[in-house]
């Protein structure tokens, strides 16, 4: 289904967003003061674009907002995604997203909430960036994670380095050789590139392989992946920023955290804050003061200022001194396959989880059925509930007659937790976690619904 959709700010997370919706053959308009975002719009985007001042009663007035299906308000300053929002719903727009910084406004004691500007659903990108790495922390050795169920199914990205004994062997022949690990290989990202695996796919250095597995499962299948859990003690964080103090405050209280912080003043403004964190006055290049620190006993690094350059040299820097996970946070989204290369063990960026948060909130409303999209690798995951009448069902199919390109990563069948193998059985009224391709979603919806 076509939506009407407008986009206010052209910036990372609303150019990315845009030309993820802009395939989706939705109408798009993007709004955006500047001239030179604009024009990065026009140039590689299927949109209308206007130029001007998205907080604009007269700029949103060329717009017929009550045909206007989603208003998303993603500009970096939470007043005009506030005013913008407020316009809009005047006008006549359906739906409203807003994108906000500043996480007071989501406080039980917030004097102004986002419901006084109509705003339907609110996209806060550092709190999702400081959830995926608090994952990844507690998760270690992986690349991504993603929980579905309440937490119960688990999706775990992990990287395939030269001594994982995957590399060379078959998805069928390890799941042969490991009958007590119940698991399923959904997504593999190769050379820039994804695709749905079968049971004769190789495995090969260098592979990002995404396993889903029950919560309790995933110990197992990071060790059957060479990449065994680590066990973390110490972390430090680089920067004293919102995502950095939004960890310290999520993690202080299970670890021993230190935040390394350039600016003096800053690091002073938030020390008495963060009361069970460490907050230390230094440079993160400065290789001196991180020996000092003793930084080959840290276990966990965190590269979270706002600094792309310096997030980038700080993670190869700790690295070569032989921190076990490295965590790195860039700005920039047309980096991220690029830094992906440079041996970190996990890249993420706040812009990309915030593009995913606000693609789920559309496609959830429109389908009814709950829609995670993966931008890095170019997937989407998607809960069906198979229906008595459906094609599978109907034509007595077998999983072997899922089309290759829709994995089947678990069955969820009278609330118990199923990973499927070549002899399992799906039911009317079993509720499956399916993955593929934006283009492939629909065989899925086809095929069970």
């Amino acid at each position: 289904m076509s939506l009407n959709i407008v986009v206010i700010g052209a910036g990372e997370v609303g150019f990315n967003l845009a030309k993820a919706l802009s395939k989706e053959d939705h109408d798009i308009t993007v709004i955006d003061v500047s001239s030179e975002k604009c024009s990065r719009v026009k140039n590689a985007i299927d949109a209308k674009v206007i130029e001007g001042n998205g907080a604009s009663q007269r700029i949103l007035q060329k717009i017929d907002m009550k045909n206007i299906d989603y208003l998303l308000a993603l500009t970096r300053i939470d007043e005009v995604n506030f005013v913008s929002c407020y316009i809009a719903h005047f006008l006549g727009a359906k739906k409203i997203i807003c994108r906000l910084r500043n996480t007071e406004y989501s406080h039980k004691t917030a004097i102004i909430t986002p419901q006084d500007f109509k705003i339907d659903h609110v996209v806060f990108p550092e709190k999702a960036a400081q959830k995926e790495i608090d994952s990844l922390i507690r998760q270690t050795s992986a690349v991504e994670i993603e929980h579905f169920r309440d937490e119960k199914i688990t999706l775990v990205g992990i990287n395939l380095e030269q001594s994982s004994p995957l590399i060379g062997r078959t998805v069928e022949q390890v799941r042969l050789a490991n009958p007590y690990i119940p698991h399923q290989l959904c997504v593999v990202y190769r050379d820039d590139d994804s695709f749905i695996p079968h049971q004769n796919t190789v495995f090969k250095k260098n592979d990002f392989a995404y396993f889903i597995g029950k919560n309790e499962d995933i110990n197992k299948i990071q060790q059957m992946s060479g990449k065994p859990a680590i066990k973390v003690n110490n972390i430090m964080i680089l920067g004293a920023g919102k995502i950095g103090r939004l960890l310290a405050k999520s993690l202080q209280t299970d670890y021993n955290v230190r935040i390394v912080e350039k600016d003096e003043e800053k690091a002073k403004k938030y020390s008495d804050k963060l009361i069970d964190t460490l907050i230390l006055i230094g440079d993160g290049l400065d290789t001196d003061f991180l020996e000092s620190e003793n930084i080959s006993d840290v276990d966990c690094f965190i590269s979270a200022t706002e600094s792309e350059e310096t997030n980038i040299l700080a993670s190869l820097i700790v690295k070569h001194y032989g921190v076990k996970q490295v965590i790195l946070h860039i700005n920039t989204t047309s980096y991220l396959k690029s830094v992906r290369r440079i041996g970190v063990d996990s890249v993420l960026s706040k812009n990309i989880s915030a593009v995913n948060e606000v693609i789920r909130i559309i496609k959830s409303d429109q389908q009814s059925l709950p829609v995670y999209r993966f931008d890095e690798i170019d997937i989407e995951s998607i809960e069906i509930r198979v229906s008595k009448t459906s094609k599978y069902i109907h034509k007595k199919y077998s999983i072997s007659d899922i089309p290759e390109n829709i994995a089947l990563g678990a069955i969820v069948r009278n609330d118990k937790i199923y990973i499927p193998d070549q002899y399992t059985e799906v039911q009317p009224g079993d509720e499956l976690l399916l993955f593929g391709k934006a283009k492939n979603i629909k065989l899925a919806e086809d095929l069970f619904i």
